[in-house]
């Protein structure tokens, strides 16, 4: 039996972290086994990145890109991919969808590059459903955690770029990503959310 694997996305400040805490709750209480994991972190090398990547002053995109694509390949052989093959469900706060929305999109890597290169890390695990929660960039920012981390503190003309690449993707892959509004209360973000799992 194969698990089922969901994704949280969205630009910063849009509610992931909350929102997986309330459908890992939802999913446990229907008695689903579920792990919360999040990006980047998640294994002792992914957190030692994870300090890396928003701390550090100077990085170059593809620096970046890279130690993503690192601390995922981790994350997907320590973590992700047993517990899939385990059947249990996977959510996660960020995957290799934010590479290709941020590295591809908003750094201008481009997204079919940044793909190609987190396809190798991952060995084809995937996401079977990425909901990306959309809310203004201004909106997001001014919710952020003060003083925001490197990523974080990023122009709102970055976080447009963002939210654009987004929307490319959930035009690329209709199937799978799922664009959902996310100023209005959690409780309703997550029926909707609950309303895309299909198990």
């Amino acid at each position: 039996m194969s698990g089922f694997y969901l994704a949280l996305e969205g630009g910063e400040g849009a509610g992931k972290t909350t929102l997986a805490k309330l459908v890992c709750d939802q999913l446990e209480h229907e008695g689903h086994q579920v792990v919360l994991v999040r990006e980047p972190g998640g294994t002792t090398l992914g957190d030692e990145i994870r300090s890396l990547v928003l701390q550090s002053e100077a990085m170059s995109p593809w620096a970046e890109a890279f130690l993503f694509a690192t601390q995922r390949a981790q994350l997907v052989s320590e973590v992700v991919g047993p517990a899939l093959a385990e059947g249990k469900l996977v959510v996660t706060d960020r995957s290799l969808y934010s590479s290709l929305a941020y590295q591809g999109g908003a750094r201008g890597l481009g997204i079919d590059r940044v793909r190609a290169l987190n396809l190798l890390a991952v060995e084809g695990c995937i996401p079977d459903l990425v909901v990306v929660l959309e809310v203004e960039p201004e909106i997001g920012m001014a919710r952020q955690d003060s003083p925001p981390d490197r990523i974080g503190g990023e122009t709102p003309e970055f976080q447009a770029k963002v939210a654009e690449a987004y929307r490319e993707l959930a035009r690329q892959e209709p199937d799978r990503v799922f664009l959902v509004p996310a100023e209005h209360d959690p409780v309703q973000v997550l029926k909707r959310v609950r309303e895309l799992i299909e198990l």
